[in-house]
């Protein structure tokens, strides 16, 4: 089993951790800083520092899989190409400092944050994810056409209210009771411990509205302020029920207009 200290802290950078095991897939930690690709967003990248000071490049971080395929609890650190002697020198039980590309995660939490304000501003839905550091898109279960200036300005005042973002949990029940609170068709939230993680924007406060409330796995910023400048760069009509939404980030010209 992989802790994973990113759910309780999406703003640890590093870890120290223990090599459990290598194989053809990657390198598999005790605990870890880095997000495994999952529910949309793309896995984390970085290093791990070996106790020499050398550096194994990461480039991609995935849930290890089972005999049948299946996703299981432990993260498969996937190192870059060419790097055999690195890897060589790695045995199961060395430790290692775990170190994020940091502002490419930054960018993937600024995003990943922006989808659950785009979900307030369409609610309908959602049928499709994407959230990489240059985009993230949304697929809406609906046929009613959307507004790409209008969904860019409701954006912006959102980031610019200063939302607090709160992580919590519900339990099992409470989700089953009330299925309504997720919002994907495609991707379910993570389960198995008895209790689900929740991302609630705004409504920590008299006079600040609750923007946003559903179970979510990914990582996220404090505020919405932190999101910065987004723009809805393109709408899609993907099928007779589907409507795309992309969104990127702010130009200097979006800017000065």
């Amino acid at each position: 089993m992989t802790d994973d200290l990113f759910r309780a802290d999406a703003y640890l950078r590093t870890c120290e951790a223990r090599v459990l095991r290598i194989d053809d897939t990657g390198i598999v930690l005790d605990r870890t800083v880095f997000y495994p690709l999952g529910g949309g967003q793309a896995g984390d990248s970085g290093v791990l520092a070996l106790a020499d000071g050398r550096e194994l490049v990461i480039a991609d971080t995935r849930k290890a899989k089972d005999a049948e395929g299946l996703p299981t609890n432990e993260f498969v650190h996937v190192p870059a190409p060419e790097q055999a002697e690195l890897l060589a020198a790695l045995e199961p039980g060395d430790t290692v400092t775990a170190r994020l590309d940091w502002e490419r995660r930054h960018r993937l939490m600024r995003f990943h944050t922006a989808t659950h304000l785009l979900c307030h501003l369409v609610p309908q839905p959602v049928n499709g994810c994407s959230i990489t550091p240059e985009y993230a898109r949304l697929d809406f279960h609906m046929t009613d056409p959307l507004d790409k200036e209008a969904l860019t300005a409701g954006l912006a005042r959102l980031v610019e209210a200063s939302h607090p973002l709160t992580v919590g949990a519900i339990t099992d029940e409470e989700l089953d009771a009330n299925p309504a609170l997720v919002k994907s068709m495609s991707v379910q939230p993570p389960r198995g411990t008895g209790t689900v993680r929740t991302i609630r924007i705004g409504g920590t406060g008299e006079g600040d509205a609750q923007i946003d409330f559903q179970p979510c796995g990914g990582t996220h910023v404090a505020n919405t302020s932190e999101i910065g400048a987004v723009v809805v760069t393109k709408i899609e009509k993907k099928s007779a029920n589907s409507r795309r939404v992309v969104l990127g980030w702010a130009s200097s010209a979006d800017l000065a207009a």
